[in-house]
């Protein structure tokens, strides 16, 4: 196998640091396990954030998601560690997390958590980051 689950994030310079601008990625095939039940928990992430100095390489991105499958967890602690790790190693501007877990007992389970860079002020507006949940057809 070519490569293998991974908790390192790798990170490139930021192409435009002195521009205020918003980057979004659907993490659709997330999984990690339940802590009580070990069976899996299936959810799709939303991430965006405003870079700073680094942004982060989308291969190692994948490799670090992959690295939650044999982990359990519950929805909550997995958010915020996810969240916590690419902070520590991206320290942007601002970043939001949005964790939709899918069905488990009849239960939707939805955490979001946010940073936002001590002193940062966005240069033009407010954040405003569209809701894409409405292109999903499968669930809103």
């Amino acid at each position: 196998m070519p490569s293998v689950p991974s908790k390192k994030l790798e990170t490139f310079p930021n192409p435009q640091p002195d521009r205020d601008y918003w980057i979004h990625m659907e993490i659709p095939e997330f999984t990690s396990l339940c802590p009580l039940t070990g069976q899996p928990d299936f959810a799709t992430l939303l991430l965006d954030y405003i870079p700073d100095k680094k942004n982060v390489e989308l291969k190692s991105l994948k490799l670090y998601m992959w690295s939650y499958r044999q982990e359990g967890a519950f929805h909550e602690t997995v958010t915020n560690k996810i969240l916590d790790d690419l902070v520590q190693a991206l320290d942007p501007r601002y970043m939001r997390l949005k964790a939709k877990w899918w069905v488990r007992g009849g239960i939707y389970t939805t955490v979001v958590a946010e940073h936002r860079q001590s002193g940062w002020v966005q240069k033009d507006s407010p954040v405003i980051i569209p809701d894409y949940e409405s292109n999903n057809p499968t669930r809103g």
